[in-house]
């Protein structure tokens, strides 16, 4: 087995650890809403030691539900990634046409150049 395969198996291994484990340990069942996300539970900080404390901004749109706010989450980090995705493409594309458009002048330069004779090479 190469060693990068290794490396993934054991990158994938982590990130499926790091999946289960809250769940299997039961991590979070003392809470009403056990995986909120951090500014949920920063708003719920700052209620408990200032509860007159105010807002400086308030959303644009509200989901009516957190299973609405999920999946718009998702689907913005869904297009985040399919943008990257095509940028870094796009990129790694373009530097492997110009690699075979110097691999194709080299060779026809040699080939060229081999049809030719010794005196004419000068």
């Amino acid at each position: 087995m190469k060693r990068n395969t290794k490396i993934n198996l054991v990158l994938l291994f982590l990130v499926a650890a790091l999946a289960v484990l809250p769940l299997a340990l039961g991590l979070g069942d003392h809470k009403k809403e056990p995986f909120t996300g951090s500014d949920g539970e920063a708003e719920t900080a700052i209620t408990e030691l200032k509860p007159d404390y105010k807002p400086w901004f308030s959303p644009l749109y509200e989901p009516p539900s957190g299973e609405i706010e999920s999946a718009l989450f998702s689907l913005q980090a869904a297009l985040g990634a399919g943008v990257l995705a095509y940028y870094f493409g796009l990129h790694r594309g373009r530097r492997q046409g110009e690699q075979r458009a110097l691999e194709r002048e080299a060779e026809s330069a040699l080939a060229s150049d081999a049809g030719k004779s010794p005196a004419e090479r000068d």
